[in-house]
């Protein structure tokens, strides 16, 4: 009896002993499972409205940086810039005149200091008046010519950075808009691991801690990053406007006080090459104060 009693107490011993070291690694480091990949996301938008007339790339698909995704009628552009060419054209020989009309103004005025009422005042404000116009058209006739070169190459979409297409649905004939964003690319260079601890977790966790990274879909595969940063700030559910512009306060039990999670982003020192990360994975991580 004494000897069974004594196995019982050992075993309750040891699952004790074994709780106590757990808990101990789980307050001295910090544990997750609530963890994403993320990664920036670029949204590819074009500079002009019109049709497009050719794609490169499909769904999916990884682009490097400066590679042609996909181009739009350029045809009223290249009218746009060739009409900007012509008055510019118009603008030069109006240049022309400028210059004329710089010396006629400077001869008059020499006239005028010689023998005094040879020319009428309003002719030499005329002249002044000429001189000004020209140059501003000429400036204007230029800028117009920079703008619709600028738009005319607009018709060429290409990738600002090295990642991934994705949600791409464009095809030939689509109608793109101005300004409106069409596809997204994930930037390859950008990826992290978000997790969010509780804030009695992270006290003495600080940036360039090592942390150890799991993902659910490669759970046999041990990650090794380090603290990129903490978050500063979360929303405040409480405040909120609520009916009639009152604030909207979420009744609080006194007795019951939940920690706030905080995001954590995590940097993976080094990711094997036959692993793919991919945005919003499920991921856990501990962190090693």
């Amino acid at each position: 009896m004494i000897k069974r009693y004594l196995i019982t107490l050992l075993l309750l011993g040891s699952a004790g002993s074994v709780a106590y070291n757990y808990y101990q690694s789980y307050t001295s480091n910090p544990w997750t499972r609530d963890g994403q990949v993320s990664a920036y996301i670029v949204s590819i938008t074009p500079r002009v409205t019109g049709q497009v007339i050719e794609v490169h790339v499909d769904d999916n698909s990884q682009v490097s940086k400066g590679d042609l995704l996909f181009e739009i009628d350029p045809s009223i552009y290249t009218a746009a810039y060739n009409k900007a060419l012509a008055t510019q054209k118009q603008a030069l020989a109006l240049l022309a005149l400028l210059a004329k009309a710089k010396n006629e103004e400077q001869r008059a005025a020499n006239l005028q200091k010689r023998t005094p009422g040879a020319v009428p005042i309003l002719t030499l404000n005329n002249l002044s008046n000429a001189v000004e116009t020209s140059t501003a058209n000429v400036q204007l006739a230029k800028a117009n010519v920079e703008e619709a070169h600028l738009n005319l190459e607009f018709t060429k979409v290409y990738a600002p950075t090295n990642g991934y297409i994705t949600n791409f649905n464009l095809r030939t004939g689509s109608q793109v808009v101005a300004n409106t964003p069409v596809v997204a690319l994930i930037d390859e260079d950008s990826f992290w691991i978000e997790g969010y601890f509780k804030e009695t977790d992270l006290v003495g966790v600080e940036s360039n801690n090592k942390a150890f990274v799991t993902l659910m879909m490669h759970n046999d595969i041990m990650l090794e990053g380090h603290i990129k940063s903490i978050g500063f700030g979360i929303a405040k559910q409480d405040g909120s406007t609520g009916n009639d512009l009152l604030p909207n306060v979420n009744p609080n039990f006194q007795w019951i006080r939940l920690a706030q999670r905080i995001p954590v982003k995590v940097k993976l020192n080094k990711v094997p090459d036959d692993l793919q990360l991919r945005v919003g994975m499920t991921a856990s991580i501990k962190i090693i104060k």
